[in-house]
C-alpha cells in the first residue's frame, strides 16, 4: 500500500490542513486579541508546527515515491525563497519566541 492510500494519513492531512486554516483565518484578528486570547493563539500555532513538523518527518523516513516526491516538491518550493524546510520551522518558532517575547512586555 502506498503512502497515501493510507486512510490514517489521508485523514490526518486533511486535519492537518483544515486546523491550520482556521488557525490562520483566527489570527488575522489577532490584533483584537486580550493578553490571554494572545498567549492561547501563540500556544496552538506552536502545538500546530509541531504536528506539521511529525507529518512531514512521517513522509521523510517513508519509503513511497509519492512521499518522496511530496518532500522534493516542498523542498523545491521553498527553495524559490532561499529556505529549506528546516530553516521555515526554525523561523516560525523564532516568529512565536518574538511573539511571547511582546507579549511579556506588555503584562
Amino acid at each position: 500500500m502506498g503512502f497515501f492510500d493510507s486512510e490514517i494519513v489521508q485523514q490526518e492531512a486533511k486535519q492537518l490542513f483544515e486546523d491550520y486554516q482556521a488557525l490562520i483565518e483566527l489570527g488575522s484578528g489577532y490584533g483584537k486579541f486580550d493578553r490571554e486570547g494572545k498567549k492561547l493563539f501563540i500556544e496552538q500555532m506552536e502545538a500546530m508546527m509541531e504536528r506539521y513538523r511529525v507529518f512531514m518527518k512521517r513522509f521523510e523516513l517513508s519509503e513511497d515515491f509519492m512521499a518522496q516526491m511530496t518532500v522534493e516538491q516542498l523542498k523545491t518550493q521553498l527553495g524559490q525563497f532561499g529556505i529549506t524546510p528546516q530553516q521555515m520551522f526554525e523561523q516560525m518558532h523564532l516568529t512565536l519566541q518574538r511573539m511571547k517575547a511582546e507579549l511579556e512586555k506588555q503584562s
